[in-house]
């Protein structure tokens, strides 16, 4: 014997009906924070710092850069 029941409602009824809390509040302020947190780390985001800070002050460090990209891109003719 087999027995089929189909229940038709909304997510938010059956969260009801099982006696499940609504954490809407709970994931509604953990998404703010995080979308803060998220425009703050890219308004302190620079481009031109992270380059300086990955070449090095000097133009040695850009020169190494681009050798490095060099290799990178066309292996068959490193040394």
């Amino acid at each position: 014997m087999k027995v089929t029941i189909k229940i038709d409602c909304t997510p938010e009824e059956a969260r009801s009906f099982l006696g499940m809390p609504d954490i809407r509040p709970l994931q509604d302020e953990v998404m703010a924070g995080l979308k803060e947190r998220m425009n703050e780390a890219l308004s302190r985001f620079d481009p031109e710092a992270m380059l300086k800070e990955w070449t090095g002050a000097s133009g040695d460090g850009m020169n190494q850069m681009m050798e490095m990209w060099r290799h990178m891109l066309n292996p068959a003719k490193r040394d």
